[in-house]
């Protein structure tokens, strides 16, 4: 049950710009949301109207919409309020505006994969920034970073535009406030020229300065804005009952001093062989207390890189004995991969799926998909110069035939190998089985690269029953017998995806990155930092790093409704838990 206190009754007849300040879970969405019902019912909306509520993420976008359910909202005010993300938000102005900036009627996207392969070799900013400028001003091609700031453009440039869309949206709740960088900012500047803004933030829980987030995001809003401003940093909706909001607040203030905390633990691992097991074990205990309440629940296991995230991944993914006679089973879960590495891959297993006339014409596309994931499964601007080097081998291999070095040549081997063995599938006209008849080919590769492909592939999450994907290679085999045209589907259902505004609600065991886990909850979550890489505090020497730490922690920490666990080494252990 909600609970209305004065504070929040006070806002609910509060007119004009508010800031709603508050720590994780204490509510400040949930009155957002009751604060546009009471709008929609005193009338105010004219025919047409609606109030906008903007995030950054589409976990938090779906569970807005769930809340909206719970919370038993009809239908009309259901039709009244648009949830969407800033980017989904800022594509809808570009795709019908964008002309307006550079004379091109049809804008075509660069999504991060492909941008990611395209400007791999770009290491300078000024110089990236010059190109992505350039691609859009005179090819028409936009790349996702830019949304912001030529939506603010255009803006600027317009004001009847702006007027349209302050007119559609004379109310705009902004959710993670804190979080906006300089164009969304000057993005929210415009649209706030007329319209009524709702901020709702948390200055403790911006953790994404490496994209442009401003600790003085919030000072320019109340010096521009001069919002009324509420705080309810002291409640709790999401995990009353615990003391995991106080664990979470006591650690940004370094007072944690050996206290107790109900339903928060600490556990102090041993640096022994298969270290991991000691992450593995804490997850059964956890799966123990889930299965006791509801069938459907969700544990998250969040570390602070990826290189540790996959190797959780892998112990889960195996079954271990024990010296004792007893074994630990393997566990089912999902990865928060980055999108570019799982979406290269797709795109490859998509162009061996469509065959072809001769090997040779799988092979040349196989190898040039191979260079595109090389260059771009790490996303944009962090390309290895081996993976530089080793991508221009491929190329130069496409244009002259000719490969120098014995790992480069078996990579061409290998390519020759699944070319061949790929154009001689017999397929069943079943996609989930025929995308694993083309992936368990290219698991039999000798070179890395390649293993890495079909590991990267594993954990694509696209071709469920219903989805866009799904339905598509089934009709195409309906249609014709084969794949041809995979390629554009895959292509089309990332791109879908990535502006759906919805996602799946995370259930069940999943790993991924503290970052990745903003904006989301889960029943239980485990802690899991390493010994000597993969550490939440890399230099407790560094004030500013100290703090950005205990930030990222407190936001780890505070996705827990139920219970928390913070596993670090007992051999040094995490300067922040002492």
């Amino acid at each position: 049950m909600f609970d209305l206190s004065e504070q929040k009754q006070k806002l609910l007849s509060q007119d004009g710009n508010l800031l709603v300040l508050g720590g994780p879970g204490s509510g400040k969405t949930t009155i957002a949301l009751i604060k546009a019902k009471h709008e929609i019912q005193k009338k105010i909306l004219k025919s047409g109207q609606k109030i906008l509520f903007l995030s950054f993420a589409r976990a938090t976008v779906s569970r807005v919409e769930e809340q909206i359910s719970e919370m038993g909202f009809n239908l009309d005010i259901k039709r009244n309020i648009e949830i969407n993300t800033y980017h989904g938000f800022t594509w809808e102005i570009l795709k019908s505006h964008g002309y307006l900036l550079n004379g091109v009627k049809r804008i075509k996207l660069l999504p991060p994969p492909d941008a990611a392969a395209k400007l791999a070799e770009i290491k300078d900013d000024q110089e990236l920034a010059k190109e992505k400028q350039r691609l859009f001003l005179e090819e028409g091609i936009l790349h996702f970073d830019l949304f912001a700031e030529y939506s603010a453009n255009l803006f600027n440039n317009s004001g009847i535009l702006t007027s349209i869309y302050c007119d559609t949206y004379p109310i705009i709740i902004l959710d993670e406030f804190q979080d906006t960088n300089y164009h969304e900012w000057l993005l929210i500047k415009r649209l706030g020229s007329r319209s009524r803004i709702i901020a709702l933030a948390d200055p403790e829980q911006r953790i994404y300065e490496f994209r442009g987030a401003d600790p003085k995001r919030i000072k320019d809003y109340i010096d521009d804005f001069h919002p009324s401003i509420f705080d309810f940093e002291k409640e709790n909706n999401r995990s009353s009952g615990t003391d995991i909001v106080k664990f979470g607040n006591d650690l940004l203030a370094g007072n944690i001093n050996g206290n107790t905390y109900q339903n928060v633990s600490i556990k102090y691992y041993a640096n022994i062989p298969e270290v991991h097991n000691q992450v593995k074990l804490e997850v059964l205990l956890a799966l123990q207390r889930l299965n006791k309440g509801t069938s459907e629940w969700s544990l998250a296991i969040l570390v602070p890189s990826k290189q540790l995230m996959l190797q959780v991944s892998d112990c889960l993914s195996k079954r271990q004995n024990l010296k004792n006679g007893k074994s630990y089973p393997i566990l089912k879960h999902e990865v928060a991969l980055e999108k570019e590495a799982l979406a290269l891959s797709a795109v490859l297993i998509a162009g061996l799926m469509e065959q072809g006339e001769a090997d040779l014409e799988i092979k040349n596309r196989l190898i040039y998909h191979l260079v595109d994931y090389i260059r771009g499964r790490k996303g944009a601007g962090n390309i290895t110069q081996a993976d530089l080097k080793l991508s221009k081998v491929l190329i130069d291999y496409l244009n002259t035939g000719k490969v120098r070095g014995s790992s480069n040549a078996k990579i061409i081997t290998d390519c020759i190998t699944i070319s061949h063995d790929c154009s001689h599938l017999q397929f069943s006209g079943n996609p989930s089985s025929d995308w694993i008849l083309v992936r368990d080919i290219i698991k039999k590769s000798n070179s890395d690269i390649l293993k890495s492909v079909e590991h990267d592939s594993v954990y694509l999450r696209l071709l469920h029953k219903g989805s866009v994907l799904q339905s598509g290679l089934s009709e195409l085999w309906r249609e014709r017998g084969n794949y041809k045209g995979a390629i554009s589907l895959v292509r089309s259902a990332l791109l879908q995806e990535h502006f759906s505004k919805t996602s799946i609600v995370p259930k069940g065991i999943q790993i991924m990155t503290i970052h990745k886990a903003k904006g989301k909850e889960f029943d239980e979550v485990i802690i899991y930092e390493g010994i000597y890489n993969s550490r939440i505090v890399y230099k407790p020497e560094d004030k500013n790093e100290l703090y950005k730490s205990q930030r990222l922690l407190r936001v780890a920490v505070t996705r827990a409704i139920r219970n928390v666990t913070l596993m670090t080494p007992m051999t040094d252990k995490c300067v922040l838990l002492k």
